[in-house]
């Protein structure tokens, strides 16, 4: 049996997973929010909100965390954005995504 840490270990990597660049992209807008606005919640440049909605790049710690965050709270609060076959990832969906 696994013990609690490891068990925590693996919550935190299933909580990290982000959803495609689009449907991050979505979220925002169906908030509307403006991509600055993401930027300076999240403490970082537009330029670098438009490369994650574009999938060009990925954020990292700790921007990652308060992005995946802000994205969580958008799909609650929005969850007709999220397309229901390209939402949250599934692990199939983000290893096809990838390359």
């Amino acid at each position: 049996m696994a013990d609690a840490d490891s068990l925590q270990r693996v919550d935190a990597l299933l909580d990290d997973v982000l959803p495609p660049a689009h449907v991050r992209q979505q979220l925002r807008l169906a908030a509307g929010l403006t991509q600055q606005e993401v930027a300076e919640a999240v403490g970082v440049k537009r330029l670098a909100v438009a490369r994650w909605e574009l999938g060009q790049t990925h954020p990292r710690r700790p921007h990652r965390a308060a992005y995946l965050h802000l994205l969580k709270r958008l799909a609650e609060r929005y969850p007709e954005a999220v397309d229901p076959d390209s939402g949250m990832p599934t692990p199939s969906s983000e290893s096809r995504g990838s390359g």
